[in-house]
């Protein structure tokens, strides 16, 4: 055997023993009504996950109503992590605030986000995400501005009837005006939306009370700031009350985690082709004790390290 093909052999081999590097994971998350603060976990196989800073909120909320419910943080091309959150139940912005490590964060503002609509109740579950295309960020929430929807105003609970609204910026400075981003023709809530291919997907809760529904959906779109299908999928959580979701692509198959909130726990469920779902047993998905809507990202192996060093 010639020495060329010998030390080919061996690279070869080598690489094969070696492993293939684990996904970093990390999960927000809040805890009773978002008083202390974000909380984080981590894991390496997406079903395990365990709480980091011993499970001890990373930073207080200062910013709005002072709550930070359903945290939602993204990534930047530039590496600067965004984090956006509820501030309070009836208020009419979003929180926000940016890191570049997960530990240490800028001072915390208030986005007002729904201050042309001053009859608007509230601003839930904002989230956003970067589009490379546009190279802007959409910021995206959920509001019930009385009298707007007349048809399903008797369908929610305490009056709420919410649709999904948005707005854009590049820089967090400037925004564009708020739109109504997407009407279902149902009250809805706690929007999530991830890039598939060509295409971006949402996913979402019917928050229809009269009658019951309470379950998620998804449809899609050509961009992250539509216009979305009014046609969604069929319901992909089963007979339980489920919000909350968050959802990426782990080993070639979806994977959406959603806040099954009536049973104080988190659950899972997911699919190859976004058509047939299954749903996780209880026991193969654990999550820190009174963890809370939250969402899900994938970061370097050194932010992680550092965030688990603060537990040292």
């Amino acid at each position: 055997m010639s020495p060329i093909l010998l030390a080919t052999l061996c690279l070869a081999c080598a690489a094969a023993a070696t492993p293939a590097r684990q996904k970093a994971l990390v999960f927000t998350s809040f805890r009773g009504n978002g008083e202390d603060g974000l909380h984080l976990a981590f894991s390496r196989d997406g079903l395990a996950w365990e709480a980091l800073n011993g499970d001890r909120p990373l930073l207080a909320p200062t910013a709005g109503g002072k709550l930070m419910r359903d945290p939602q943080i993204a990534r930047g091309p530039d590496g600067t992590y965004h984090m956006v959150w509820t501030t309070a139940w009836e208020k009419q912005g979003v929180g926000y605030a940016s890191s570049r490590d997960l530990i240490h964060w800028s001072e915390q503002r208030l986005i007002p986000v729904m201050d042309a609509e001053p009859g608007c109740r509230n601003v839930w579950a904002p989230e956003l995400v970067y589009d490379p295309g546009a190279k802007r960020w959409l910021i995206y929430w959920s509001s019930t501005i009385p009298g707007r929807f007349p048809e399903t105003e008797k369908a929610g609970d305490d009056g709420y009837n919410h649709r999904i609204y948005g707005c854009e910026t590049a820089d967090f400075a400037t925004f564009t005006p708020t739109r109504l981003l997407f009407d279902p023709g149902f009250n809805c809530i706690d929007a999530t939306i991830v890039r598939d291919g060509r295409r971006w997907l949402m996913f979402l809760k019917d928050e229809t009370r009269n009658p019951l529904a309470k379950r998620l959906h998804w449809t899609s779109a050509p961009r992250a700031a539509g216009p979305y299908s009014r046609t969604l999928s069929p319901a992909i959580t089963g007979d339980y009350w489920a919000e909350g979701p968050t959802a990426m692509k782990l080993d070639g198959r979806w994977r959406v985690y959603f806040d099954r909130y009536m049973d104080g726990r988190y659950g899972m469920v997911s699919s190859n082709d976004l058509k047939q779902w299954q749903e996780a047993p209880a026991e193969t998905v654990r999550f820190p004790a009174g963890m809370r809507h939250g969402s899900i990202l994938e970061v370097p192996e050194a932010v992680l390290q550092g965030l688990l060093g603060l537990a040292k």
